[in-house]
């Protein structure tokens, strides 16, 4: 890793990324992408030495309360921050100055912050995003070999869910001929039922390529499973959305089970109760629903 000064922390919609970078080595990440502009080594963790003084000071200017965000780009909870600590600092400050928050991880290192996460969401929201992308095991450790595996995730979930903070399920990316699949779409669902999910966010089955992000992903598919980079280059050529053969037909499975486990799955209400602040100490506590 490496630091760096930054010059500012939050964005326009009050998200931030305390690190830049990651380790955890999936191989399909979109952050690889050359349009983000990243001048280091992308396991190179790149980290804003002055980020939590530059959030206290944005959030002491702040004229009204809002709901802030993190792990857009970067997890916030890589294997450094048990070292560093930025994320809850963070996850301080927002109880502190009163703030709402919600963060995306792959990590079930977020469990460290239970209490914290806690003591946020009974005085405003705090909402816990997870990643999963697949419900079997082998294929996750290949898919994402440096981070919590699914079943580790679940557990996350259902340990976040008894403490009573609500927790979103982001299952993407969708990889064509490798998880998309009837099976992998009813386990994904199935786990998030038994772990109280509130939501699904699901983009379609498939993922995204670009620069820099294709290019990685198509040697780890060399590596991992020989023969299929072919496979996609000659389905797919240098498309952007790279969308499963089977797209509609599991899609549609999917909002039947998510319909039936009474589980909420579309994404334009689920990025509102995100962004949506809630102030309990004054009696407004709004449902997801």
């Amino acid at each position: 890793m490496h630091f760096v000064t930054a010059k500012g922390i939050l964005s326009a919609k009050n998200g931030m990324n305390l690190y830049r970078g990651c380790s955890h080595g999936c191989i399909y990440c979109d952050s690889r992408s050359a349009c983000y502009h990243m001048d280091h080594a992308f396991e190179d963790i790149e980290v804003k030495q002055n980020a939590i003084d530059l959030l206290e000071s944005a959030l002491k200017r702040k004229r009204s309360k809002c709901m802030l965000g993190t792990g857009a780009m970067t997890d916030p909870y890589l294997p450094l921050e048990r070292q560093l600590g930025y994320t809850r600092r963070a996850l301080q400050l927002a109880l502190q100055y009163g703030f709402g928050f919600t963060l995306q991880t792959k990590s079930s290192l977020v469990l460290r912050d239970l209490e914290l996460l806690k003591a946020i969401h009974e005085r405003t929201k705090c909402v816990v995003q997870m990643t999963l992308t697949t419900c079997g095991e082998a294929l996750c450790r290949k898919l994402e070999p440096n981070v919590s595996t699914t079943e580790e995730r679940v557990e996350a979930l259902k340990r976040l869910h008894e403490a009573g903070i609500p927790t979103v399920v982001w299952f993407s990316p969708v990889l064509p001929f490798l998880n998309d699949t009837e099976e992998n779409v009813r386990g994904i669902v199935a786990c998030c039922k038994e772990a109280g999910v509130c939501g699904i966010l699901c983009f379609g089955m498939g993922l995204t390529l670009r620069e820099g992000n294709r290019e990685y992903f198509y040697l780890q598919l060399d590596r991992l499973f020989p023969g299929l980079k072919e496979k996609y280059q000659w389905a797919y050529g240098l498309q952007y959305e790279v969308l499963s053969p089977r797209n509609e037909k599991l899609m549609r499975l999917f909002h039947r089970l998510c319909e039936e486990s009474g589980i909420m799955h579309d994404n334009g209400q689920i990025f509102a109760y995100l962004s949506r602040f809630e102030d309990k100490s004054q009696g407004e506590q709004l449902r997801l629903f």
